[in-house]
């Protein structure tokens, strides 16, 4: 339960340091970044796969590139649902993705034991 309090906390740092980083994707304060990290999240687990599944020869013909509109699309869609979270245009939803992404593995590489979890 811990370990996932700390993913949860860590994913909301990264949201406030994409902010900071990229100009047009705009965090009001710590708790939206929060809320953000669950809304993101489950979008990620619902809506991502099914449109992944429906957009699949494009990202065969895109040879994979088109994921990175695929996150930008459902950040955007979280940023809709999210008071607090605003992303201005299409092109800072596409950096805050590819951004969020490297953000993301960074820490998960540095911070987060490698064991595997249940």
């Amino acid at each position: 339960m811990l370990y996932y309090l700390v993913h949860w906390l860590l994913a909301s740092l990264c949201i406030l340091a994409t902010a900071r980083l990229v100009p047009g994707f705009v965090i009001t304060n710590f708790g939206s970044a929060m809320v953000a990290a669950v809304v993101v999240g489950l979008l990620n687990i619902t809506v991502w796969p099914v449109l992944a599944i429906l957009t699949f020869p494009l990202t065969i013909v895109t040879f994979g590139l088109f994921l990175f509109v695929l996150n930008a699309l459902v950040l955007k869609l979280g940023a809709g649902l999210v008071p607090g979270f605003t992303i201005n245009g299409f092109t800072p939803a596409l950096i805050g993705s590819f951004v969020l992404m490297i953000l993301g593995w960074l820490v998960r590489y540095i911070l987060l034991p490698t064991t595997t979890q249940i």
